[in-house]
């Protein structure tokens, strides 16, 4: 089954840039397209694409605004939001992944990584751009603030899931996760699938946000 793409940008050439290359895979298609965040919303909620790749900044509505209102906590059936960004936009991105993003790309990525940061995100996982990881985290290292208390979900977790946790915060993949806890990556996924259901989790990103908010870990320790 193809996985069904709606593209969201407020620049002609950007989407017929995305809609060429994607609609050239054998297991994609792009469904629809939209110009502001309005449209995005109207034509997302109409069509249910699989994937939405959503620009921050568009004229009327913008990105972050569309997102939430697409893939929010408060929404009943969200759709899979991986969002555009530049390096100029980076405060965006904490608010955005908030909002229930659940990836980042740079604008200027590869043929390549656009394809597959799609596939990664429809099925179900969340993708940021190494770059924007170790940006985002800076964010959390510039801005002081109090550490939210945290969910009695907290306390579920194992002590293995715990770690395990802390290492997503550090931006860790699965692989060097198992490398550095001498597990394997299938244990690994295990785990993070658990700490995801326990703390009622969308994915990944979502547990990294928890985890600084809480103050399980800070920017810069370990």
């Amino acid at each position: 089954m193809s996985i069904k793409i709606m593209v969201a940008d407020d620049h002609g050439i950007v989407r017929d840039g995305f809609r060429m290359i994607l609609g050239a895979q054998p297991d994609m298609v792009v469904v629809g397209e939209a110009a502001d965040g309005v449209e995005a919303v109207e034509a997302a909620r109409r069509l249910r694409p699989d994937v939405v790749l959503m620009d921050i900044r568009m004229p009327g509505m913008d990105g972050l605004e569309a997102t939430r209102r697409l893939a929010g906590p408060d929404v009943a059936d969200p759709v899979k939001v991986l969002m555009l960004t530049t390096f100029d936009l980076d405060d965006y991105v904490y608010d955005a992944l908030r909002a229930g993003a659940s990836g980042f790309l740079l604008k200027d990525v590869r043929r390549d990584d656009l394809v597959s940061a799609v596939r990664v995100v429809a099925s179900g996982e969340a993708l940021l751009a190494p770059s924007i990881t170790k940006r985002l985290i800076g964010e959390f290292a510039a801005r002081p603030r109090r550490p939210e208390k945290a969910p009695a979900a907290v306390e579920t977790l194992t002590g293995r899931e715990r770690e395990v946790l802390e290492l997503l915060a550090r931006g860790c993949s699965n692989a060097e996760i198992a490398a550095r806890l001498v597990i394997g990556e299938e244990t690994v996924k295990t785990h993070v699938s658990n700490v995801l259901s326990k703390l009622f989790l969308r994915d990944r990103v979502h547990a990294v946000i928890l985890a600084y908010e809480i103050g399980l870990i800070t920017p810069g320790s370990g």
